[in-house]
């Protein structure tokens, strides 16, 4: 004889601003803001991009070339600047030649690898007269550089370091039944059914759902070849370890070809979890008591030859999220403290 049942599991969100709590069938976003005074589950120092090392007023050509290129599918190189060290003409630097009086455009004093990334945008200069014979360019008004002393994140402007990884669904599924050896349990992904999810009809599970489980976008600040990956852990949020046991991960990998420009993604697809017995402690957990989290793994290059990753070649973990206690499945429980801010969708900042 065959007993089973099935419990779907909604998720909170953590962050520096403000923790949701996002029930099955959820919207999630991670926002890469590493310096936003991330609670005690949050990654605290999950930034993207490299120390700068470099003076801010370096303008000389050797020391500022263009960024390298490493653009997807074989994508030609933009063309280099052309003009002097002292003026080139992708900057319009103050004191600078310019041909047309009152003419206004961008401009940009800071190092080229920076420019447009994280907090990092151009200001507005205006052609001005320099005397009766020559113009040249005005004050670069609005610009803004890399914060002083940054060395990770957007306050440094690096690449991917300010963007978002927008996720539809993130609900994972816990399958128990019994058969004639004991009570088991298998972990599954839910399945898109409309604005919520659901558990598959098939218990126990013989094969990951052919459904994909989530679709999701990216918006970062620079292009790439990106793979996005969610693992799920067994463990308490407020103190992750590598030690905690993984229930599924995921991954989707593309080429993010326009930066600042919601994009697509491939879809994460259907799984079915490979380690029963982390199911089982993830089921053991008290319904009241979140029985793990999240976490949002990125590797990669960015079309400016930045390694993507931890700083080691490995992994990187750029935000966790915490899952909602099971009880908060039930809309008598709406007001529970650990279920009051539960509701369909939010965005997840850290």
């Amino acid at each position: 004889m065959l007993l089973s049942s099935k419990m779907r599991v909604g998720l909170i969100v953590a962050g520096s601003v403000a923790a949701l709590v996002l029930a099955c069938g959820s919207e999630t976003g991670s926002e890469f803001d590493p310096n936003g005074g991330a609670s005690s589950g949050s990654m605290q120092d999950g930034s993207f991009g490299s120390s700068s090392g470099d003076l801010p007023d370096a303008d000389l050509y050797a020391n500022d070339p263009p960024p390298k290129w490493c653009g997807p599918g074989g994508d030609p190189a933009p063309p280099p600047p052309g003009g002097t060290e002292e003026c080139p003409d992708d900057k319009n630097k103050p004191g600078c030649g310019c041909t047309t009086a009152r003419e206004k455009a961008a401009c940009w004093t800071g190092l080229r690898k920076h420019r447009n990334l994280g907090i990092c945008k151009d200001g507005q200069t205006t052609c001005t007269r320099r005397n009766e014979n020559s113009l040249e360019w005005g004050p670069c008004e609005g610009e803004v550089l890399p914060a002083p002393g940054a060395t990770k994140g957007k306050e440094a402007c690096g690449c991917f370091s300010a963007g978002q990884w927008k996720i539809a669904n993130l609900s994972p599924c816990t399958m128990t039944f019994t058969d004639g050896s004991g009570t088991k349990v298998n972990a599954v992904s839910t399945i898109l059914d409309g604005n919520t999810s659901k558990c598959p009809d098939q218990n126990p599970p013989t094969a990951a759902p052919a459904q994909a489980w989530s679709t999701n976008t990216l918006n970062v600040d620079c292009a790439g070849h990106f793979k996005l990956c969610l693992r799920i852990r067994q463990g308490v949020f407020e103190t992750p370890s590598s030690n905690d046991c993984v229930l599924a991960e995921v991954c989707a990998e593309s080429d993010y070809k326009t930066a600042n420009v919601e994009q697509a993604w491939p879809d994460l697809p259907g799984w079915l979890g490979k380690d029963p017995a982390c199911a089982k402690k993830w089921s053991d957990v008290p319904d009241s008591t979140s029985a793990g989290y999240a976490e949002m793994i990125v590797k990669g290059q960015s079309v400016r030859c930045d390694a993507i990753d931890d700083g080691k070649g490995g992994d990187l973990v750029f935000n966790r999220v915490k899952y909602c206690p099971r009880a908060c499945n039930q809309s008598a429980n709406a007001n529970l403290p650990e279920c009051v801010s539960c509701q369909q969708s939010g965005q997840g900042q850290f």
